[in-house]
């Protein structure tokens, strides 16, 4: 029996043959080290990057602490962003489904709070949210967790950042004090040690280093003038072609400069930041997830939650200052088992920063030559799927199958023609081959879902 197989740990057939069915084959790093302390209900602290399997460390951990007949919140899971919250709440549904009766509500802004109060009403034994939602269900009394037995904070260090300290602790001041705490965080700055030390009882420590392997990603610098940046992004697209890349800037400003920089040669490239609408948020996540969007350009902040299965690219069109930081960026490529390639521009005044990354990977960072780039001004980016909206979601009892049936079925299509689909509270969005899109519109224009007339749209 292995160290690192989910039948070394003390879990019941049930759950052991659902982790089975869900393909995993073997512990991470995070969960080998984790698990065993959740499941013996101790405070924890983890740091490990996202993508490390942090979810599955506390869900399968947690798991066995709850009571299905007790119809009360015992575990909170807050995270910073409903993106995560979603993300976070599909893998737990998926853990919890070798336990029958268990129920999980997902309590986020942006949703209609009637709607996930009668959720609640109802009992439920698993809460996900983000802390400002969470806090209004605790002001109006729609929320009790006086039966709360554990309590989760999901990339404490960025809900730090987004600044819902206070909220935070106002949501721990209500949960009883012999829980169990767990957090977890990408980077440990001193605001989180100080967290730690005032919401975690004798906690234990495990720490994941983010190293990245040169064999599974090529780093590279390029030392650009100011007035270079631009052109020089460009010209890393132009000579490495990636299908699929995260640009980051520091500002909302710059993401949208980017962004129509990009557009306006030829890179097809959505920007997404704090000053976005929840809709149109939602859009750009779903647009890039399900690949009818190719290039990102985002804040650190706004990059939270993304659901990346493969990602070939990320460039820092500018160096973060906080080595950790770029470290975190860069971990979103070559993941899987898959290679990636992180590029970086700085100029002259942020050549400290890249002595800092030097120094935190004890490594010498590969400096290349913006002129060693081969051009190539035929070279573009336009997505093969584009993205359908339709006005019917979970609220209308409607499955993914559903969807599938009636496109495969009744409008058609192949199956290699439909990407993914993704399921809201009242709409949904299919990806769909751009060649059979005419097909598509002209089908919602009389067709029916589950004998419902549907609505449909093209998002661009």
């Amino acid at each position: 029996m292995s160290g690192d197989s989910f039948s070394s740990l003390p879990l019941s057939k049930a759950q052991l043959a659902n982790l089975d069915s869900l393909g995993y084959q073997k512990m991470t790093p995070i969960q080998a080290q984790g698990i065993p302390h959740v499941l013996q209900g101790k405070d924890l602290i983890a740091q490990a990057k996202t993508g490390s399997g942090k979810t599955a460390t506390f869900g399968i951990g947690l798991l066995n602490h709850i009571n299905p007949r007790f119809f009360g919140v015992q575990v909170l899971v807050l995270c910073p962003t409903r993106e995560l919250a979603d993300q976070v709440g599909k893998e737990l549904r998926k853990l919890v489904r070798s336990t029958p009766n268990i129920k999980l509500v997902l309590l986020c802004g942006g949703k209609p709070f009637g709607f996930q109060k009668d959720s609640l009403k109802h009992g439920a034994h698993i809460a996900v949210g983000t802390p400002g939602r969470i806090q209004d269900h605790l002001t109006r009394e729609t929320l009790n967790l006086e039966g709360l037995k554990a309590l989760v904070l999901d990339e404490a260090d960025r809900m730090l950042d987004m600044g819902f300290a206070d909220v935070i602790n106002e949501i721990i001041e209500q949960t009883p004090e012999n829980r169990q705490t767990l957090l977890f965080s990408a980077t440990y700055p001193d605001t989180i040690k100080k967290m730690c030390h005032s919401v975690l009882h004798e906690p234990v420590t495990v720490k994941v280093e983010a190293e990245h392997h040169d064999s599974v990603i090529e780093q590279a610098f390029y030392q650009v003038k100011e007035h270079q940046r631009n052109d020089t992004l460009l010209a890393l697209f132009e000579h490495y072609q990636p299908e699929t890349t995260v640009v980051f800037c520091h500002t909302k400003i710059q993401c949208n400069e980017v962004a129509r920089f990009l557009d306006s040669h030829n890179i097809e490239a959505l920007a997404i930041h704090g000053d976005l609408e929840q809709r149109d948020r939602d859009q750009v996540l779903v647009r890039f997830a399900n690949k009818s969007c190719s290039v990102l350009v985002a804040t650190d902040v706004a990059a939270r939650g993304l659901d990346i299965k493969s990602l070939n690219a990320v460039i820092n069109f500018e160096l973060p200052r906080d080595p950790e930081i770029y470290v975190h960026r860069i971990g979103r490529t070559g993941r899987a088992g898959e290679t990636g390639i992180a590029l970086s521009l700085f100029i002259d005044s942020e050549k400290m920063r890249v002595k800092a990354v030097e120094e935190y990977q004890d490594k010498p960072c590969v400096i290349e030559n913006p002129k060693a780039l081969n051009r190539d001004a035929k070279f573009a980016v336009h997505p093969i799927m584009a993205t359908m909206q339709i006005d019917v979601g979970r609220k209308n009892k409607i499955r993914a199958g559903d969807i599938l049936g009636a496109l495969t079925g009744d409008a058609g299509l192949a199956g290699s023609q439909i990407g993914k689909i993704d399921i809201f509270e009242v709409q949904s969005y299919i990806a769909i081959d751009r060649k059979a899109l005419r097909k598509v519109l002209d089908y919602f224009a009389d067709g029916k879902i589950k004998g419902r007339s549907v609505r449909a749209r093209m998002i661009s």
